[in-house]
């Protein structure tokens, strides 16, 4: 039996987090735009520069905290919501701390950070008073970023370098190529980042990916090659074809039993449907966005199953 899930919140009480951002994000972002514009090489910027940069990093983390906060709470699984109890102020200790730890560390402790920001959205989150655990490790994805992003990007470099050499007169061309090479890289980055990602531990079950490294690179390289070719016309598409793939590569093991997340797809309706919500996007010039968030992941969340084998 599929038992699917829901989301409740709404565009109307999304959008007054939304406004303040774009109040408050946006306009020191114009001021940093407008005086820096006019800067020549060997001047002196604004002193204002950086305590506006700053403000701007501090703005981004209380929107996404925030955002995440209503995206966790409302959603559902067989009527009963989801409960987060995380505070504002211990998200932000967490911040601080990691952004110090990883000034100090020039960039290695990148990977704790990120893993310490997980588990504390994840490990906050209760349903039926029973909290989610996130189990992944920091020194596994520092292992990943190394050997997935950081030494395949240090190696396109020194390759495209060698080649721009030899071929000064291409210079549209060794742009394709280093983007291309670009992409190549990412696909197994993007792979392995959400496979560690997806460690997560509830009750007696855990939550994992049951995937083939080979294949889940070949579809997401098929995926994303389709979005390039249509110049991002199909990648709502995309989106929605690795949500299916991967969701039900998606396995929660308990101690007696195996539940297997899916998901319902409608490939023609639920790309129109995205479509459109961008295209209300665009047109209002943002303002509809808090209403497409919620209407999308409304649909695919009100399509997305758990059923036991």
């Amino acid at each position: 039996m599929k038992n699917y899930f829901g989301f409740n919140l709404t565009g109307k009480k999304l959008f007054p987090v939304w406004f303040l951002f774009l109040v408050f994000f946006i306009v020191p972002y114009g001021a940093i735009i407008f005086m820096t514009k006019d800067i020549q090489p060997g001047e002196k910027p604004s002193l204002l520069i950086l305590p506006l940069m700053l403000l701007l990093i501090i703005i981004a983390f209380v929107f996404t905290f925030y955002l995440t906060k209503l995206a966790i709470e409302n959603i559902t699984y067989k009527d009963k919501a989801i409960v987060f109890e995380g505070t504002f102020g211990k998200f932000m200790g967490k911040i601080l701390l990691g952004f110090l730890l990883t000034m100090i560390t020039l960039g290695i402790y990148g990977a704790w950070f990120v893993k310490d920001i997980i588990r504390y959205f994840t490990n906050n989150s209760f349903y039926n008073a029973e909290n989610f655990e996130f189990k992944g490790k920091g020194g596994k994805l520092f292992i990943i970023l190394l050997l997935t992003l950081i030494l395949p990007l240090i190696l396109v470099s020194i390759i495209l370098v060698a080649f721009m050499a030899g071929h000064k007169d291409q210079v549209s061309s060794n742009v394709i190529i280093f983007q291309l090479l670009f992409i190549v890289v990412l696909i197994p980055y993007i792979y392995s980042v959400y496979k560690w990602s997806a460690n997560i531990n509830y009750k007696d079950f855990h939550i994992s990916w049951e995937t083939n490294f080979w294949n889940s690179c070949g579809k997401l390289a098929i995926e994303i090659l389709l979005s390039v070719i249509t110049i991002g016309i199909y990648s709502p598409l995309a989106v929605i074809r690795l949500y299916k793939y991967f969701a039900e590569r998606t396995v929660a093991v308990g101690n007696e039993r195996k539940l297997t997340f899916g998901y319902d797809i409608d490939p023609l309706n639920d790309f129109l449907y995205i479509w459109g919500q961008i295209l209300l996007t665009i047109i209002t010039l943002s303002i509809y966005y808090p209403w497409a968030y919620c209407k999308v992941r409304s649909r695919i969340l009100g399509k997305t199953y758990l059923e036991q084998n």
